[in-house]
């Protein structure tokens, strides 16, 4: 809210100096993989391998950067992503969210999981971990690499065939759909 409040500050602060607001990019966004397999080029997969989506359905938060969105152009027809809000990233990490640990994947039942797996940089409980990742913090990718890809249910509804296949912007359900993410995780998870 108190970010919501300050954009808005700066917002009537430009129009009374007779410029333009423009909002700052988003740093993150949540991958979620819609497709499965057969007719991925090499390059996709290699790419899907690096964000950590390799089964349906898994979800990761991405650093958003140059080449990070020319990655997610690449693998666009096989995933959906978007720019999550704090809640949903609470509640991804409340319900779906496992540890890696020794390389062992390990639910966040509680604070001791988080403590053992980040100890040294300073994330000590999960309201540490939701702050890092929303914030894009300097052990954004310790914590991030911490935790496991979301595995999350076929959404309710779920998706019709026609429009799986087809963009956001099409009226299907790949590529980036913005703050409509969070609609999409909450029927997911």
């Amino acid at each position: 809210e108190a970010a919501d409040k300050e954009s808005i500050a700066t917002r009537r602060k430009a129009r009374a100096a007779g410029g333009f607001y423009v909002p700052a990019e988003p740093k993150l966004a949540l991958v979620v993989r819609i497709r499965g397999i057969i007719g991925v080029s090499p390059k996709a997969k290699k790419i899907m391998q690096l964000f950590r989506l390799r089964q349906i359905h898994n979800a990761t938060l991405v650093r958003m950067n140059e080449a990070t969105i020319r990655m997610l152009r690449l693998i666009e027809p096989y995933v959906t992503y978007g720019y999550p809000t704090r809640a949903t990233i609470e509640k991804l990490i409340y319900k779906r969210g496992f540890g890696k640990i020794n390389k062992q994947r390990i639910p966040i039942a509680d604070n001791s999981v988080i403590d053992e797996g980040l100890n040294g940089t300073g994330i000590k409980c999960c309201a540490d971990l939701v702050h890092e990742i929303v914030t894009v913090g300097p052990n954004f990718k310790k914590a991030n690499n911490f935790l496991w890809p979301f595995k999350l249910s076929s959404p309710d509804g779920g998706f019709s065939k026609k429009t799986k296949l087809l963009h956001f912007l099409e009226g299907g359900e790949a590529g980036n759909r913005g703050e409509e993410i969070n609609k999409l995780v909450k029927r997911m998870l």
